[in-house]
């Protein structure tokens, strides 16, 4: 395998990874407990960290381009795991739900394994996704509606 062919494959990985965290960290606490009571074979989980709860500073930028400015703080709660395997997962969501950022760290984790991936995938990240989707959908309909074109119209006179 050539040194391009390793970091696509690394890029790859890491898109996958990445969504799965950011599918984990929108996904509510009641789709987290039905996976969990789903799931056969039930994760020993130590806690590496938290879960615990605080403030992140939120940076904007004036039309998604200008100078970035500080517009608040948001309450966050992360939690990290380690299964008995020794596979670590993360959870960051915003709020302060801890048992929440605790199944999302042992589900990503869950997910980092090869034999649980795709039961993580199909019972949970499939589902978040399809309701994400819809809402954004949903979202951009609703605006869609209230869109003004606005159009000069040509006097005849010179």
């Amino acid at each position: 395998m050539t040194l391009a062919e390793m970091n696509e494959a690394k890029a790859e990985a890491d898109s996958a990874r990445k969504r799965t965290v950011d599918l984990l960290a929108r996904a509510e606490r009641q789709e987290l407990e039905a996976a969990w009571q789903v799931l056969a074979e039930k994760p020993v989980a130590q806690p590496v960290r938290g879960p615990e709860t605080g403030l992140v500073m939120v940076r904007g930028r004036m039309g998604g381009g200008g100078a970035a400015f500080n517009l608040g703080e948001v309450t966050v709660t992360r939690a990290t795991i380690r299964l008995s395997s020794g596979t670590i997962g993360h959870a960051q969501a915003l709020g302060t739900d801890r048992e929440k950022a605790r199944l999302s760290a042992i589900f990503d984790a869950l997910w980092q394994e090869p034999h649980t991936r795709d039961f993580v995938e199909t019972t949970l990240l499939a589902p978040i996704a399809a309701r994400v989707s819809d809402a954004d959908n949903r979202k951009a309909d609703e605006t869609a509606a209230t869109r003004v074109d606005f159009f000069t119209m040509v006097r005849g006179d010179d």
